[in-house]
């Protein structure tokens, strides 16, 4: 007989986040937002990105240049590399110009 293990391995954690879609992200993904439970191998904005690109075709056209599409967390322009952590709202939009 065969005795259970008293460690048993953390099951893997969710977070559920906000996401928001702007001007032809929206038309792309098909959505203006959705909430979402992230997969804690998602830590990054661009793990988010490429995370969102395997999702459908929608996603994967509105991210296909993952260097184009800008966003922001709760409210705050941040980099690809920027960490999810404490991340509620996110939000998705082209690059911006202004005059």
């Amino acid at each position: 007989m065969t005795q259970a293990s008293d460690t048993m391995a953390p099951a893997a954690q969710t977070r559920t986040v906000r996401l928001v879609y702007f001007a032809w992200v929206r038309e792309r993904v098909g959505r203006a937002e959705e909430q979402v439970e992230l997969p804690a191998e998602v830590a990054t904005v661009l793990d988010l990105v490429r995370w969102l690109k395997a999702r459908d075709e929608g996603y994967a056209a509105a991210f296909a240049d993952e260097t184009l599409v800008r966003a922001a967390i709760n409210q705050t322009h941040v980099k690809p590399g920027t960490s999810l952590d404490g991340a509620r709202e996110i939000a998705f939009f082209p690059p911006m110009t202004g005059g």
